[in-house]
């Protein structure tokens, strides 16, 4: 028997009871358990197995819960969009583009770090990925994002203000 083979055997049982209590859906949990037992095959050497399981399958759940309710609002967000595009004369190409290069610029100003670290929060990063490829401690990852929204948004709002001044 292989060391996968003990751990599922030994932690398998355990951790889909825990995580149907925390889910109410045992269907959802055992797929939670299938994930957390594929990264453990990854992994290797695990020196806590019971911790690193329930910790592994934990942070599955909650990776899973902040991409539903990302979803959630970006569906929001689109209804709502879609409410308020009957109300407002359609956008012609010609706008959508000027509004798109403005967007480019605005990223483009960015200092790199924080251009860097929109671009990648906007592919699906987390915070940890984030810390790891710009050598950011985690903890100032949000402090860095958040500034560098602020910052998109002031230099966005500069360009279309001078925009309309030419235009």
């Amino acid at each position: 028997m292989t060391d996968t083979e003990r751990l599922y055997r030994e932690y398998q049982a355990p951790l889909v009871r825990y995580l149907t209590r925390r889910l109410g859906d045992r269907d959802w949990a055992e797929e939670i358990v299938q994930e957390t037992f594929l990264r453990a095959l990854r992994q290797g050497t695990i020196v806590h197995e019971r911790a690193w399981l329930f910790a592994v399958a934990t942070n599955l759940v909650r990776d899973e819960a902040r991409a539903h309710a990302r979803r959630r609002r970006h569906l929001t967000l689109l209804a709502e969009q879609e409410r308020d595009a009957v109300f407002e004369p359609p956008v012609s190409d010609v706008e959508r583009a000027q509004e798109a290069a403005l967007a480019r610029r605005a990223v483009e100003s960015l200092a790199e770090r924080d251009r860097l670290a929109l671009l990648m929060r906007e592919e699906g990063l987390d915070y940890g990925e984030i810390a790891a490829a710009l050598e950011l401690s985690p903890g100032s990852v949000g402090t860095t994002l958040a500034r560098a929204r602020r910052r998109l948004a002031t230099v966005y709002e500069a360009l279309q203000r001078s925009g309309e001044a030419h235009g």
